[in-house]
């Protein structure tokens, strides 16, 4: 049953009050007052929004704004002031839309098409202002108080394979992405940590918290438990451990191939989106040199993420990150130096550096042990000369 515009007016100044811990007013095009809500400071009186006047906070003033709902438009009014900080009118619009279009479309499949949506700007990096994201985050149920990075799932060819009705039935497609959702907030049993979302096209978003805690069934023994991220590498490879059972558990799931992308995690809410533009990059680059229906990252695409990346920042982060093994050697990093300088001879190297060339050779050996990347190999020896130069062009 259609609920009118003086319900959903009830229903908004309700939550409004509620969630903003102040008086709000609703009136209709008649400037008829359909809805009131009293907060802290009591109930907002016409005549003093009428006068601007305030409510005994001494700060004064009120925000107006338009409230719409199907054909008919009316006003809110807000306190603008909620224990002595300023409300922003946009957070209070954004809020308001949300609410009614919750209220408006209250079914489960439309209010998963809304988290969709949110999720979706939110990967985009459509949200400029964090405390609009966050409101519209918890205004859904979305949880982002743990820290979060992006696993980007790519099931295109189950959404659109013959089995499951890829001639245009959009039943069976829609059946096929619900059974990758379950299957995946399944996998990681922990439906409060887990958030995934479908991005259409075949692809799926899944914002994992990414501290230790929540990634402890797949961190190695070496691991050091904390709750902070000091680096957006940090836990990558319990996450990717995770990454590659869920790759499986999927494609059983399926019975077709299943590519998943890998981001590292970045501060902030607005930080998802980066660690989503990372995932996107791993996926299309691992696909494209190193085959299909695998787990893909940053740090394991060698040249490919050097040549390829058009984010100077993030191949910058790359390259620290493939030499921090080495931050406490800095004979060992002369010694690539000179090494590459020779044109990677040993006896010439060895000669410039007043060693011996079993030295050299025991050198070598301890970088390809600390970093996994062997400077005598071409591939390998072009990722460590890159990261120097990015690292001597950064000034670090």
């Amino acid at each position: 049953m259609t609920q009118s515009f003086d319900q959903i007016a009830e229903v908004v100044a309700k939550q409004m009050s509620s969630l903003l811990q102040t008086a709000v007013l609703i009136s209709n095009a008649d400037e008829t007052i359909v809805a009131s809500q009293r907060g802290d400071n009591g109930l907002v009186s016409t005549e003093r929004v009428a006068k601007n006047e305030s409510n005994g906070n001494g700060a004064g003033g009120y925000l107006k704004l338009p409230f719409h709902v199907y054909d008919q438009v009316g006003v809110v009014c807000i306190e603008q002031w909620v224990d002595g900080e300023k409300l922003s009118p946009k957070l209070a619009q954004a809020c308001i839309d949300l609410m009614i279009s919750q209220i408006v479309y209250p079914t489960p499949p439309t209010q998963q098409i809304f988290k969709n949506q949110v999720i979706y700007n939110l990967l985009q990096g459509q949200f400029k202002d964090e405390s609009v994201a966050l409101q519209q985050a918890a205004l859904l149920g979305i949880d982002f108080a743990p820290p979060r990075a992006v696993i980007l799932i790519d099931a295109t060819e189950a959404i659109f394979s013959s089995s499951y009705g890829g001639e245009g039935s959009s039943y069976d497609q829609q059946r096929c992405a619900q059974a990758i959702i379950a299957s995946t907030v399944t996998f990681f049993n922990l439906p409060d940590d887990t958030i995934c979302a479908d991005l259409g096209g075949g692809q799926f978003a899944v914002l994992k918290a990414s501290d230790t805690k929540n990634l402890r069934p797949w961190a190695t023994h070496s691991t050091t438990p904390t709750d902070e991220l000091s680096s957006s590498w940090t836990n990558l490879e319990a996450l990717k451990r995770a990454a590659r059972a869920l790759l499986e558990q999927l494609r059983e799931a399926t019975g077709t191939a299943v590519s998943i992308g890998i981001g590292r995690y970045h501060p902030g809410i607005l930080g998802v989106s980066r660690s989503y533009q990372d995932a996107r990059v791993a996926l299309r680059l691992g696909r494209q040199f190193s085959g299909q229906a695998r787990v893909y990252c940053l740090d394991d695409l060698g040249m490919a993420a050097f040549a390829c990346v058009a984010d100077e920042r993030t191949k910058v982060d790359l390259a620290l990150h493939l030499l921090s093994p080495l931050d406490n050697e800095p004979d060992l990093i002369n010694t690539l130096k000179v090494f590459f300088a020779a044109d990677c001879a040993l006896s010439s190297a060895a000669k410039q550096l007043c060693i011996h060339r079993n030295t050299l050779t025991y050198r070598l050996e301890k970088i390809t042990s600390l970093t996994g990347l062997d400077p005598r190999r071409f591939d390998e020896a072009v990722q460590i000369r890159l990261a120097l130069l990015l690292q001597e062009f950064q000034g670090f």
